[in-house]
């Protein structure tokens, strides 16, 4: 199944039914008086957490959505039936924003968790709700409200505890493969992930915990270079990022390089992302001699005046990965004993989380203007491309050509 991760749609709530204008007619009764009921209202549009979808490419192609209009009133009192509600299923984690104002309307973030995007129409009054002393036959009806239509845009954020940084080849993919049941693509050859993968690892009885696997960053990410930058968004709603380096690349690059690349491109996404608990875990040890793994993991330290958790594997041979999980396990145990025990820390870490959200949609929305800008063609005329009689520049138009 192809991962579809955002999506924008259309959708529209019923409208409501018409009111009814009806007299009674029936024999022997003279003036029988108004009976028109009322119509009935729209259906509205809901979008639904469904546990069981993964992906959004149900809306890569069907991208109109319409609620049910309410039926009209009918004659004899009858009230139009009020119009079904229109309940669209999405992965538990999407984001539901408004595409006019860029607001967020809501965040799903627990299965059957139901959000309301668009309110159906209300029904329209038949004139029996007209009638009065002094109006016996009243003719007036109302029509029915016509119901919310929206364009929205859908953004998918895969929910897990743990997510993976790095560059391309860095053995992500190996590790993921390593703990859990998942089965990313890998390969004796140099080539990046394309999707995310989650894999769920256990550890000991009832415990478990989510890892996210994303495309690996590259140099100039932040630009929008490589796939990398495109996914970083699933890593804002982890709650410890492990870095992964290769402490044996193939091109005899130093480590210490590569961690720093990717520290640069993470600072320049989102500086509130840097602030997430994060451990440097440095990968493909069985590749190097006992001495030069030691030499290599002080390096990487002291260039990166590391003061956090480091630890040294072989995602390929499973070594150290048993330790390095236990040790992800006791650390997510212990965050949340103090979420509950410590009403600060809970306060920081959401401020911590809204300010990541905000950095990662505002520096996302830049990149998606830029390629909409390049997609259309439009470019800044050089000064020097015309010149004017007066030789005066100063305070003329801003000219853009299309191509």
């Amino acid at each position: 199944m192809k991962f579809v991760d955002e999506v924008s749609i259309f959708v529209k709530a019923g409208d409501g039914g018409n009111g009814c204008m009806s007299f009674r007619r029936e024999k022997f009764i003279e003036k029988g008086g108004p009976n028109g009921g009322d119509g009935g209202d729209g259906g509205s549009v809901f979008l639904e957490a469904d546990e069981n979808l993964n992906t959004l490419v149900d809306y890569r192609y069907t991208r109109r959505f319409e609620a049910r209009r309410g039926q009209n009133g009918g004659s004899c009192d009858c009230t139009g039936a009020k119009g079904d509600d229109l309940i669209l299923p999405v992965p538990v984690g999407t984001t539901i924003i408004d595409a006019a104002s860029q607001d967020i309307i809501g965040d799903l973030t627990r299965p059957g968790q139901r959000l309301r995007v668009a309110q159906g129409g209300w029904h329209g009054l038949g004139n029996t709700r007209f009638k009065s002393s002094t109006n016996r036959a009243p003719r007036q009806t109302t029509p029915g409200k016509p119901g919310e239509s929206r364009d929205l845009k859908l953004e998918l954020k895969v929910l897990a505890d743990v997510g993976l940084l790095g560059l391309p080849n860095a053995g992500k993919s190996t590790f993921i493969r390593a703990v859990s049941a998942a089965r990313p693509k890998v390969a004796d050859y140099p080539f990046t992930t394309l999707v995310p993968n989650l894999g769920v690892v256990s550890v000991g009885r009832y415990k478990s915990f989510v890892v996210a696997d994303i495309p690996g960053l590259i140099e100039g990410a932040a630009e929008g270079a490589g796939l990398g930058i495109r996914f970083l968004k699933h890593l804002t709603r982890t709650r410890l990022l492990l870095h992964l380096v290769d402490l044996a690349p193939l091109d005899n690059s130093d480590p210490a390089d590569a961690a720093e690349i990717i520290l640069n491109e993470l600072e320049r996404f989102s500086p509130a992302l840097v602030e997430r608990e994060r451990w440097l875990v440095l990968n493909k040890a069985d590749q190097l001699l006992e001495d030069e793994r030691e030499e290599r993991m002080q390096a990487v330290v002291e260039r990166l005046d590391w003061q956090g958790p480091v630890f040294v594997i072989s995602a390929l041979e499973q070594e150290g990965t048993e330790a390095l999980c236990q040790a992800i396990m006791r650390y997510l145990d212990e965050r949340n004993q103090r979420l509950e025990d410590d009403p600060e820390y809970a306060e920081a870490l959401a401020e911590l989380d809204q300010r990541i959200e905000t950095e990662a949609r505002s520096r996302l929305q830049s990149l998606d203007d830029q390629r909409a800008l390049r997609r259309a063609g439009v470019r800044a005329a050089a000064d020097d491309d015309f010149d004017d009689d007066d030789g005066d520049d100063e305070g003329g138009a801003e000219i853009f050509y299309v191509r």
